[in-house]
C-alpha cells in the first residue's frame, strides 16, 4: 500500500518547462549564435549534461555569463506567464488526507520560491528538495532515494509523480514505483520503465486508491 507520494515539480504541479526552454534557446542564441532544436535541447537535460554542450566551443567563462542571463530571462518568464495546472489545490487537498507528500525538483532554491511565492501548494507537503540539496542530480537516483529517507519509509510504501524520462530514470535508479502523467512538452520521451500512466494529474487520486 502507498503511503507517501514524491512530486516532481516542473511539469508536474507548476507548468514551467517551456519557460525554462524559452530562457535557454535565447540566451544560447544571444550569446552562441546557437539555436538550438528543441529534440536536441530534451536529449540534453534527459541525459542530465546541461544545455551549454549545444555550444561545444564555448568557454567556462562564456557560458557562467550565459548562464546568469539565461537565469534572469527565466525568472521574468516565471514572474510574469501562467503557471498553474488546472485544479491542482483540489487535488493536493484530496491526496493530503491519505498521503504524505512532498517535492523533489531540479529546480535551484530561489527558482522554486518565486514559482511558489503565494501559490499555496508547498502548505501541503511535508518537505522540498531542490537541487542544492542533494550532490547528483537526476537522472541519478539520489534525490528520490533521499526523499523516501525523509519520509522514514520502505520503497514500496512511495510513488513518485513525473513527466520527464529523465526523472523516471531516477525512479527507476531508485527501485521506486513511477507514475508518468501525460505532458505535451515531454510527450516523445521514452517511458516505457514507468509503471503506470495517467493523462492528467486529476486521475492521480482514483488511480492510487486502486493499487
Amino acid at each position: 500500500m502507498k503511503k507517501y507520494i514524491l512530486f516532481d515539480n516542473d511539469g508536474v504541479i507548476v507548468e514551467t518547462e517551456p519557460l525554462y526552454y524559452k530562457a535557454s534557446k535565447r540566451a544560447l542564441k544571444e550569446f552562441f549564435d546557437v539555436d538550438v532544436s528543441f529534440e536536441q535541447y530534451m536529449k540534453l537535460m534527459t541525459d542530465g549534461k546541461g544545455v551549454w554542450l549545444a555550444a561545444p566551443n564555448a568557454t567556462k567563462e562564456q557560458i557562467n555569463i550565459a548562464r546568469n542571463q539565461r537565469d534572469k530571462y527565466y525568472q521574468n518568464y516565471l514572474k510574469t506567464e501562467n503557471l498553474a495546472i488546472e485544479n491542482i489545490h483540489k487535488i493536493l487537498e484530496k491526496l493530503s488526507k491519505d498521503y504524505k507528500m512532498g517535492i523533489v525538483t531540479t529546480s535551484r532554491r530561489v527558482d522554486f520560491e518565486i514559482i511558489h511565492k503565494n501559490r499555496g501548494i508547498t502548505d501541503f507537503m511535508d518537505f522540498v528538495l531542490c537541487v542544492e540539496d542533494y550532490k547528483n542530480a537526476k537522472p541519478h537516483p539520489e534525490p528520490y532515494l533521499k526523499g523516501a529517507e525523509l519520509f522514514n519509509a520502505k520503497k514500496e510504501e512511495v510513488i513518485i509523480v513525473e513527466d520527464s524520462e529523465r526523472g523516471l530514470i531516477s525512479a527507476f535508479e531508485a527501485n521506486i514505483d513511477c507514475i508518468i502523467v501525460h505532458n505535451e512538452f515531454t510527450k516523445t520521451q521514452d517511458f516505457s520503465k514507468a509503471d503506470y500512466f495517467i493523462k492528467r494529474l486529476e486521475e492521480l487520486p482514483t488511480l492510487l486508491s486502486s493499487l
